[in-house]
C-alpha cells in the first residue's frame, strides 16, 4: 500500500495521539521529560525510501543514521526493515551488535576513530569503513596488518558542495573537516595508499553534504561530483 498511514492526531479529549497512545496518558506512567518514537512512523519512513528505489529499478540501501539515536530497539526494527545502518562511534557499533544488527550491513563513518574503535569494526567485520584522512588510512592498515585481516573500505571525499542548510551542519564544503579534498589532490593520494594496500578492497567513495536539506540541487552537484571523480580514476 502507498498511502502513508497518520500515526500522530488528536482525541476526542483533545490530546495528542501517538501511534493510538494519548501522550498524556504516556505523561502520566513514564513523568517528564519523556521522548516517544513512533514505531509505525519509522517503519513507514523506511518503506517509502524502499519503494521508490525500488519503482525506478535502482540498486540501493537506505541506511540509517544511528548518530540520530541509538539504542537495542532501533537497531532490531531496522534489521526487520531490511535496512542499513551507519555507526559513527564503538557505543553505536557496540549497541548494533548487541541488538544482532547483521554486520555486513553496517558502515563506519566518523572523522575521528580510534584504535579500539576500528579494531572492534575490524573484529566483528563489519560491511564497509569509511575512511577519512590519511592518519586513518595508516591506522587500519596496522591493524589489518597486525590482524591478518582483510576489510572493505570507501574514501570519503569533500565534493565541494554547499548545500542549503544552517552553515554548522554543512559537510560537503571545500573547508570541511571530513573527508579527503577533490581539487588539492588529496583524495588522488588517499586512492593510491588504498589501492597499494592489499587488505583494503576499495568498493567506492562517499560523500556528505549535510542535514535538514530540503533543496535537492545539493545533492544533484554532489552525485555529478562523484560521477566525473569515479571517471577520473577509472
Amino acid at each position: 500500500m502507498n498511502k502513508l498511514i497518520k500515526t500522530s492526531d488528536v482525541n476526542d479529549a483533545g490530546h495528542l495521539q501517538i501511534g493510538g497512545v494519548d501522550a498524556e496518558f504516556l505523561a502520566k506512567k513514564y513523568q517528564t521529560p519523556l521522548q516517544v518514537f513512533d514505531v509505525t512512523k519509522i517503519r513507514q519512513a523506511v518503506r517509502a525510501f524502499k519503494r521508490v528505489f525500488e519503482e525506478e529499478g535502482v540498486d540501493y540501501e537506505v541506511s540509517y543514521a544511528s548518530k540520530a539515536f541509538s539504542c537495542l530497539a532501533i537497531y532490531q526494527i531496522m534489521a526487520e526493515e531490511g535496512a542499513h545502518t551507519d555507526v559513527v562511534s564503538g557505543g553505536e557499533l557496540y549497541t548494533a551488535i548487541k541488538a544482532g544488527f547483521p554486520m555486513d550491513k553496517v558502515s563506519f563513518h566518523g572523522n575521528n576513530k580510534t584504535r579500539s574503535e576500528l579494531e572492534m569494526a575490524v573484529d566483528n567485520q563489519v560491511g564497509v569503513i569509511m575512511l577519512d584522512n590519511f592518519h586513518e588510512i595508516d591506522l587500519l592498515s596496522q591493524i589489518l596488518k597486525e590482524k591478518k585481516a582483510k576489510i572493505k573500505v570507501m574514501l570519503r571525499v569533500t565534493p565541494g558542495i554547499s548545500a542549503h542548510t544552517n552553515e554548522y551542519i554543512q559537510t560537503g564544503q571545500v573547508d570541511s573537516k571530513f573527508g579527503f579534498d577533490l581539487g588539492s589532490g588529496q583524495a588522488d593520494l588517499a586512492l593510491e595508499k588504498v589501492l597499494a594496500n592489499p587488505d583494503f578492497e576499495m568498493i567506492g567513495v562517499h560523500a556528505h553534504i549535510g542535514s535538514q536539506i530540503f533543496d535537492v540541487r545539493g545533492f544533484e552537484g554532489c552525485g555529478q561530483k562523484l560521477c566525473e571523480l569515479s571517471s577520473h580514476w577509472l
